[in-house]
């Protein structure tokens, strides 16, 4: 993700304990609206930070069980406006003459913001149904998981100026770095890194761990089932609904990851 993208320069007024207010540069993550149409029906708008555009529609029409393998798309291109420039903040998935999808399967509302979770769907019933549980994930080390948070850290450009954006990682079940994207949204960031995957071909994401900087949602644990993703391990807590969820789809679950503590709450991990 660009800098120039996913950061603005603001000039703000600082105080810092007793001493005098300051007027200093500073900067903030972007915030824009990102309307998603396929086939040039408005889908979704979703509040993102931009860059990663067409990761992020894809892994969000994956995640809602629109799409389930890259052959459907043909290409995904940015609408043009009356002056025939492309529209950055609308963006169009053109599918495969011969792809066929159930638009009716989506469950959120139009418009969702970027901090939207499981208030956004019509059905948890239906989500519940929409993915198989996993069977035979393959348990990290303990070890492994300890390292993730620095790594992550260290990935984190944005946050690194800005501290206002979330973060989702994808490691390997040995600890080695594949994707990391940010994004004001913790479900958008989620949904580039599966989109990602979706686009290359790799879904689904066996044998692999996420690692996100904010809490676990249900709908984080369910956009991780979407996209096969065995383990989720969280630097921050779980919510009821997901351990609820984590049980029942199979799924690997670990909260409060601080160093060498951690709180797990679905599954068991290798020594």
């Amino acid at each position: 993700m660009s800098l120039q993208h996913s950061t603005r320069p603001v000039r703000i007024v600082r105080f810092d304990g007793e001493a005098a207010p300051k007027a200093v540069d500073d900067s903030v993550a972007v915030e824009e609206p990102l309307e998603i149409r396929v086939g040039g029906r408005s889908v979704a708008v979703v509040m993102r930070t931009p860059g990663h555009d067409r990761e992020l529609a894809a892994g969000f029409l994956v995640t809602e069980g629109i799409l389930q393998k890259p052959e459907q798309v043909l290409d995904m291109v940015y609408c043009r406006g009356d002056d025939a420039t492309p529209e950055p903040n609308v963006l169009d998935v053109i599918l495969a003459p011969d792809a066929t999808v159930d638009l009716e399967r989506l469950s959120r509302h139009v418009f969702t913001s970027s901090s939207c979770g499981i208030c956004s769907k019509a059905s948890i019933d239906a989500i519940r149904l929409q993915f198989p549980a996993l069977a035979g994930k393959t348990a990290p080390h303990r070890a492994v998981l300890t390292a993730l948070p620095d790594r992550l850290r260290a990935a984190q450009a944005a946050f690194a100026q800005t501290g206002g954006l979330h973060a989702s990682a994808l490691f390997t079940a040995a600890g080695e770095l594949m994707e990391v994207r940010e994004d004001v949204g913790r479900h958008n960031a989620l949904d580039k890194v599966i989109g990602r995957a979706f686009l290359d071909g790799r879904l689904p994401l066996a044998d692999h761990v996420l690692l996100v900087s904010g809490r676990v949602s249900f709908e984080i644990m369910q956009k991780a089932l979407a996209g096969g993703i065995p383990w989720v391990v969280a630097i921050s807590a779980p919510t009821s609904a997901a351990v609820e969820f984590a049980a029942a789809s199979g799924q690997g679950l670990v909260g409060f990851l601080r160093g060498a503590r951690m709180n797990v709450y679905a599954g068991t991990l290798a020594d």
